[in-house]
């Protein structure tokens, strides 16, 4: 896990963020769903978990956690998880390559480019 707010150089080398959890917010919670909105001030990221089997009209879901950001933070996040995504992308086309035992068709890796 990264740092990814910014510092001067100065206060990096002398600053550490020291954070703790309890075992119930370790354990995370699992969303397959998330909205994003925003004011004048803030952005607001809520996380349900849905059940997309359902065929009705409806989709039942529950919110799983809702985030209030300010509007520099979630700059900063994009480029954390634009630059986390980058990584894991890398790392499963290497897996894949049939030097390191990938199948070559495979359909299961996500291909967002």
């Amino acid at each position: 896990m990264g740092y990814y707010g910014r510092m001067d150089d100065q206060d990096r080398n002398e600053r550490r963020i020291n954070i703790h959890f309890s075992p119930e917010i370790m354990a995370g919670a699992y969303a397959n769903f998330a909205n994003v909105s925003h004011s004048d001030y803030e952005f607001t990221i809520t996380f349900a978990r849905v059940d997309h089997e359902v065929e009705d009209d409806e989709i039942p879901g529950v919110v799983v956690s809702r985030i209030n950001l300010s509007a520099k933070f979630m700059r900063e996040l994009i480029d954390a998880m634009q630059d986390n995504y980058s990584k894991w992308q890398t790392r499963e086309g290497i897996k894949n390559l049939p030097e390191f035992g990938g199948a070559q068709d495979r359909d299961d890796v996500a291909d967002d480019e």
